[in-house]
């Protein structure tokens, strides 16, 4: 970006570009690339060069408007000028490059990325795993941490309803940018192919591979940004989107959802297993509705009752902590209650909620123990090759 350099005026014309937001990459149009040129005159007549990313960009005329607006609320600014032009060839790789969206790769694992990836899984269904999942990525939000949430359970996906996402509000797509724009949602940026359906009903009918390539487009083609976790929910299970994922992206950290019940705990430990085979480093198991805290008929007390039975969570940290050769704690167990259904069905995550809860506050505490901790090496694969 080119100024006037010595007139008075520049610093605040900047900061004001600083507030107009690009509507669909939302994000100020001064660190996307797209304020090209600022000329101050002498009579306060502001000139500004705006880039779109094509000709036909349909946000033309709200963008020079809300330039217009911003500048022109300057203090000292007379006249504002917005001369429209198109970004070429090197400049749209250039934002594709910022935006670390559009290529091959996989921002996540080269070597300087910092987001911490992390995957909730499950060995079956109805345990409670996409709840966690959406629970944990909004208290970590809460927290102030910049974090995404890709729903990768694509034939079971709830995550949208969950958050309270409006069907009609689906991801942007941007073809001459080659780039997905998540919704954000509970200041958490949500992608999910339950976002992508022309309707509510409509079923995802698609074989492994197909599944594998958007689990793959999710992750190169989206604009995550700069992230500090991306939460990952994955489908219950040891199959092709587990497995996939695992070798997208081997170094992705793993918790375990389960319940008490035998049944639930058996199957806990073979996607811990899983993960291991796949290289990924299992960091704990969250027992899910571990107890209901109910009122005695008789007493008028509340006493704590395990419906599903105790020590199922325990137990599978226990066995994955022997089978991996490494400690995988029991991180929390949250207790059942009716409010967390509820707040569920009304797409309005517990942890968000002025209510005190117990589960709330367990899946608060969970959030605030993962931000204080950092990736351990333990477990990890480093990608090396020894050299005989």
């Amino acid at each position: 970006m080119t100024a006037t350099p010595d007139h008075p005026l520049v610093p605040a014309v900047q900061a004001a570009l600083r507030e107009v937001m690009d509507p669909e990459l939302r994000r100020p149009i001064t660190d996307l690339g797209m304020v090209d040129a600022i000329a101050v005159g002498d009579d306060g007549d502001v000139s500004i060069r705006l880039l779109l990313t094509t000709g036909g960009c349909p946000l033309r005329q709200h963008l020079v408007g809300a330039v217009e607006a911003a500048v022109g609320a300057v203090a000292g600014v007379s006249q504002v000028n917005v001369e429209v032009g198109v970004m070429d060839d090197a400049q749209r790789a250039a934002l594709r490059a910022h935006l670390g969206a559009g290529s091959r790769d996989i921002p996540f694992t080269r070597p300087d990325n910092l987001t911490r990836v992390i995957a909730v899984a499950s060995g079956k269904g109805g345990v409670g795993k996409s709840s966690i999942t959406v629970n944990l990525a909004c208290a970590l939000a809460r927290l102030g941490h910049k974090v995404g949430l890709l729903d990768a359970d694509v034939y079971g996906h709830s995550v949208p309803d969950l958050m309270g996402i409006d069907p009609e509000d689906g991801p942007t797509q941007i073809p001459d940018l080659d780039m997905i724009v998540p919704v954000t949602a509970h200041d958490v940026a949500v992608i999910s192919i339950g976002m992508m359906k022309q309707a509510r009903e409509d079923v995802v009918a698609w074989r492994g591979p197909v599944v594998d390539r958007a689990i793959g487009q999710f992750l190169t083609d989206v604009s995550w940004g700069d992230l500090d976790f991306l939460l990952v929910d994955l489908p219950p299970g040891t199959g092709d989107v587990a497995i996939g994922f695992g070798q997208k992206l081997p170094n992705a950290e793993v918790i375990v959802v389960t319940t008490p019940q035998l049944a639930a705990t058996e199957v806990a430990e073979r996607a811990g297993t899983m993960a291991g085979i796949l290289k990924q480093k299992v960091i704990g198991v969250v027992e899910n509705m571990s107890y209901l805290d109910a009122e005695c008929p008789h007493c008028g007390k509340s006493h704590r009752v395990d419906l599903f039975g105790s020590g199922g969570g325990q137990a599978v940290a226990a066995h994955l902590s022997e089978r991996l050769a490494y400690e995988v704690p029991l991180l929390a167990e949250v207790p059942l209650e009716r409010d967390w259904r509820a707040a569920g069905d009304a797409g309005a995550p517990i942890v968000l909620l002025d209510s005190p809860s117990p589960a709330a506050a367990v899946l608060t505490e969970l959030a605030e123990r993962l931000s204080a901790t950092r990736r351990k090496l333990t477990g990890f694969h480093l990608g090396l090759t020894p050299v005989s």
